[in-house]
């Protein structure tokens, strides 16, 4: 049997985080002697908070400073300035020792896996007890259970080279496990694994947090990822954190330029090129509007464009539509059509505000 941290549970989305398993209270890092012309500032002052018994995302560009945070965290980099703290502990004012107890509690897992191809599955998992000194009886006692959590417990006999990416990772996920840390960090651990594996991996990760009450803190430049895993988010551009909050509301109303270019292919609806060449941002004589309904909570489960066609009339086209889920709550998107004379529009804005819709007028066509 696994045993469990004494973590809180799963964070709910919302929820405010005042028990922090990571806090960066102004953080920078600078590489290089800050007075050379050579120097490099990764992070320009970070303040985040990472709640106990979260599953948290960073997401960013390539170079925007995503891996130097993550790297903070176990005290692989220290801050130039500034603190991260980890479970109530300045990481920065640590000495070897306790950098060495810090990163037992500190499970990390990587993009390509990071394991040994002399060593099994058992024996890679294995890694970090044997380090720690327990003897062979305490390791068997620890590393079965934890292959049969990740779904591996046939394959212990296994080298990497045997296994497929997603078997490789889940490997990487148990050995991250073996000294039982509180948190666990991910480092793009699924880009380099395909779609329908990257899925496996992200239930497993769900599956550990709510079983363990582990807190989880993923980097990746991948949405979907964070969309379908993370109740919280926070964008990084040029090492500062430009927007952050829990995932529903920064996918569903990204305010930072960064954040709507990051999501523009990750969220809602698609129109096609035919649509969007033809849009125009004043209306003529004879133009339709175009208007995206966005819908979620109670919305998302109401027959409102059936009354959209009701309440204006039927000359009401369908151009393009979606549904999905994020951060375990529906969100609809419907792109619409109709003729952009006053009476129309007048009786389409009366129907949104009753019924609570949120819209947006993209333009209008011939």
């Amino acid at each position: 049997m696994i045993p469990q941290n004494s973590a809180a549970s799963p964070l709910p989305a919302g929820q405010p985080a005042n028990d922090p398993m990571v806090a960066f209270q102004a953080v920078t890092k600078t590489f290089g002697d800050p007075k050379s012309q050579t120097s490099f500032t990764a992070l320009g002052g970070v303040d985040y908070i990472v709640p106990r018994g979260s599953i948290s995302g960073i997401i960013g560009r390539s170079g925007a400073g995503k891996s130097t945070l993550i790297r903070l965290v176990n005290g692989l980099e220290l801050p130039s300035t500034g603190k991260v703290i980890v479970d109530g502990v300045d990481v920065g004012a640590l000495e070897q020792s306790g950098l060495r107890d810090l990163r037992r509690s500190v499970g990390m897992i990587f993009q390509h896996f990071n394991l040994l191809s002399s060593r099994t599955a058992f024996d890679n998992v294995a890694l970090p007890l044997e380090i720690a000194g327990l003897s062979k009886s305490e390791i068997r006692q620890k590393v079965a259970p934890l292959l049969d959590l990740v779904g591996l417990g046939d394959k212990a006999s296994r080298y990497p080279a045997e296994l497929s990416g997603g078997q490789k990772q889940r490997v990487g996920i148990a050995r991250a496990l073996a000294t039982e840390p509180k948190l666990l960090l991910s480092d793009e651990a699924t880009s380099a694994l395909d779609p329908e594996t990257t899925q496996s991996i992200l239930e497993l990760l769900k599956t550990i947090n709510a079983e363990l009450g582990l807190t989880v803190l993923l980097i990746t430049h991948e949405m979907e990822v964070v969309k379908t895993i993370a109740s919280q988010v926070a964008v990084i551009d040029k090492g500062l954190i430009v927007e952050q909050g829990t995932t529903f509301d920064i996918f569903t109303n990204p305010r930072h330029e960064t954040t709507r270019s990051l999501l523009s292919s990750a969220v809602g609806v698609k129109l096609p090129h035919w649509v969007t060449s033809g849009l125009k941002a004043e209306a003529t004589d004879g133009d339709r509007v175009l208007v995206r309904l966005v819908f979620f909570g109670n919305t998302a489960f109401q027959p409102l464009t059936a009354r959209l066609v009701a309440e204006i009339g039927p000359d009401v086209n369908i151009l393009a539509g979606t549904i999905e889920e994020i951060s375990g709550q529906p969100f609809g998107s419907l792109v619409v059509s109709y003729p952009a004379t006053p009476e129309i529009t007048a009786r389409a804005a009366h129907f949104y505000a009753e019924t609570g819709l949120t819209t947006e007028v993209l333009g209008y066509v011939a």
